[in-house]
């Protein structure tokens, strides 16, 4: 966003210039001097006019360090953007471990840094991500060890969709991330409860449809109520109280929350990270009818059973009990119809056995059971010779194998080649130093008859310049020059007195 320079407000705090000390020899009715009124190293002095001869003003330079300019400019912004409304989109959001929330505030080409401190994150009512359109209200500063323009947000609140949605949205889908909303983690609520657990309202029409077809459906179910907010700021905090409660005193079999219906933020209450988290932590099973039937929050996906309004719970509660006259009756017919024919079996049992078909049967019984002993052991027999017959092959083998590796034999034959390499090795370095003189003489031969002495010792010779290039021409040595003739011992010097170069043939 430009500046709005128009604004007098504005220019007044961007365009007040620094304090100045000026030269105790100045004027007070000074004219304006170049570069603001001030003079810097090696500037001339500005001309006077014929009506001014006094001396030019002398006016020092006021230095400010980087933090007391930072301050004051911070001073200044805070008191001019103490409370101010922006609107952006988020980016860069980071969550530091103490809880801070850390953005950036987007829009266009322009972007604001964003702060939202810990004691303001947790009163959000959604959870800030990338991208989200968001309206922020706080109040504008300055970060000193960036000197970085920044916004301290009080609050924030989404765009479009409502902060109450989105912020349900988003618990539902962690929680869900977590398993709290898996059928496999619900329990079964009991067939026949004695007493149930009742959080709700301690008037209304609500506790007195409970009450009234629990009465009705099932004379003895015993009913304990624990008054609570059902709306308001207190109202997770209470039904976590009376969730403790019923978890503590072992009273009862369930427990029930029963809240009749409402706007959303009515029931904004059962949408609590905390109180999904206390009704999945219970013991005991948890029924939640709260709202009517179109109604969800957080506490119905968590609950073990979800009824759509409390008078649809009192009839799921006592379903059992309401029917269990006519289960007793099924299993009464039958058990009669069991008993029957059982008792028919019996009988026809009974007339088929006689005292001889019994002995007949045991004597059977008995000669099978011989039979199989004698079949065991004529296999344990078997087995028995079989693993003798493995074990003598083994032991043969083994003898065989040992009496093959003759120790005393092994021995001498070791002994033996141990001398002879003994033996090797000491003739090795003798025979070696021989061979290495011989090389050595080869080549101190190859080397003398490659040197270039050796050629000097046939009575050749080389001869040097004064400069000591090697002469390879009679017109390389000039007459009257001097030059060196290197013989095979010892060194002449000479002087050129005719040089005569010979033709070559």
């Amino acid at each position: 966003m430009e500046p709005d320079e128009s604004n007098p407000s504005f220019a007044a705090l961007f365009t007040r210039s620094a304090p100045v000390r000026r030269n105790r020899t100045a004027r007070s009715d000074e004219k304006a001097a170049p570069q603001l009124d001030l003079l810097f190293a090696g500037e001339p002095a500005p001309m006077a006019t014929p009506a001014d001869t006094a001396p030019a003003p002398q006016i020092q330079r006021s230095i400010w360090t980087v933090q007391a300019l930072v301050n004051d400019v911070r001073q200044r912004v805070e008191a001019r953007y103490a409370d101010v409304w922006v609107e952006g989109e988020i980016s860069n959001l980071r969550t530091a471990p103490s809880g801070h929330i850390y953005f950036t505030l987007k829009d266009g080409d322009a972007q604001l840094s964003i702060v939202l401190f810990r004691r303001q994150a947790i009163l959000l009512r959604f959870q800030p991500e990338d991208g989200m359109a968001v309206l922020v209200r706080g109040r504008v500063s300055v970060y000193e060890n960036r000197g970085q323009l920044q916004l301290i947000a009080e609050t924030a609140e989404p765009r479009g969709v409502g902060a109450l949605q989105i912020a349900f949205e988003q618990l539902k889908a962690k929680l869900a991330a977590a398993g709290l909303f898996d059928a496999a983690r619900k329990r079964p609520l009991p067939a026949f409860p004695h007493r149930i657990g009742v959080i709700t309202a301690a008037t209304g029409a609500v506790i007195h449809d409970v009450v009234t077809i629990c009465a009705r459906r099932s004379s003895n179910l015993g009913i304990v109520i624990y008054p609570a907010a059902m709306q308001g700021e207190n109202c997770a905090a209470e039904v976590m109280a009376g969730l403790r409660y019923f978890n503590e005193n072992s009273g009862v079999d369930l427990i029930l929350i029963a809240r009749g219906g409402g706007s959303a933020e009515d029931l904004s209450g059962f949408n609590s990270e905390a109180l999904a988290l206390a009704i999945a932590e219970s013991a005991l099973p948890v029924i939640s009818a709260v709202g009517h039937e179109t109604d969800f929050t957080i506490a119905d996906f968590v609950a073990d059973l979800r009824a759509p309004t409390p008078s649809a719970a009192a009839e799921l509660i006592t379903d059992s009990q309401h029917r269990i006259e006519e289960r007793v009756a099924q299993l009464s017919y039958r058990l009669g119809r069991a008993a029957r024919f059982q008792l028919m079996h019996a009988r026809q049992q009974l007339a088929a056995l006689s005292a001889d078909s019994v002995f007949a049967r045991l004597r059977q019984s008995f000669s099978r059971r011989q039979q199989r002993v004698d079949e065991l052991r004529f296999q344990l027999e078997q087995t028995w010779q079989l693993r003798c017959r493995e074990h003598s092959l083994r032991l043969r083998q083994a003898s065989d194998r040992l009496n093959r590796q003759d120790v005393g034999r092994r021995v001498t034959a070791m002994r033996a080649q141990w001398q002879q390499l003994s033996q090797r090795l000491a003739h090795t370095p003798e025979r070696m130093l021989r061979s290495r003189h011989a090389v050595l003489e080869t080549a101190s031969a190859q080397l003398a008859s490659l040197s270039p002495l050796a050629v000097l010792n046939r009575g050749y010779a080389l001869v040097f310049d004064e400069r000591g290039t090697l002469l390879k021409s009679a017109d390389d040595a000039p007459v009257n020059s001097m030059i060196t003739t290197r013989l095979a011992e010892g060194e002449l010097h000479s002087k050129v007195l005719q040089s005569t170069r010979k033709p070559r043939p």
